[in-house]
């Protein structure tokens, strides 16, 4: 597949953090039933506001994160989760198809602990496409912070 058939921002983010990224097309619209794309666990990003600026925060597509979790590895008391609009101003994806991976701005990445040492799916800016990555380089590329961050 070439990289005009693919996210090509997502693509030049990657090669230029040197990450080894796969590309793998999604079936149907909304998230996959059994959690998986391409046969691989699939991870969501939510992006959430810290003051004045944005936080991806990668978990496993079924998990919610704990507000209280998340607010003492940011080290603030309030955190909240902006509007779709802010979140396409702020990353250039819109909700569904959100990763740190291209996103015009290199914002914080918290990464969930319970992702460690797993191949993920990521999204790519683009609703047709995932990205298939290994956390922990995905981590390491991005400088995340790794924590848990899902209630116990």
């Amino acid at each position: 597949m070439s990289v005009s058939e693919v996210p090509r921002l997502a693509a030049e983010d990657a090669a230029a953090r040197g990450l080894a990224i796969e590309f793998v097309a999604r079936e149907g619209s909304g998230p996959p039933v059994d959690g998986r794309v391409g046969g691989v666990r699939v991870a969501k990003t939510v992006v959430v506001q810290r003051g004045e600026e944005f936080v991806f925060v990668i978990t496993d597509l079924a998990a919610r994160f704990s507000w209280p979790k998340l607010r003492a590895v940011l080290g603030v008391n309030r955190v909240s989760l902006p509007t779709a609009d802010e979140v396409l101003a702020a990353t250039g994806y819109e909700r569904g198809s959100i990763s740190p991976i291209g996103a015009h701005t290199p914002w914080p990445v918290v990464l969930d602990a319970g992702l460690r040492g797993e191949r993920i799916a990521v999204g790519s800016g683009s609703h047709g496409w995932a990205i298939v990555v290994e956390a922990d380089a995905l981590a390491k590329a991005y400088g995340a912070t790794i924590a848990d961050v899902v209630p116990d």
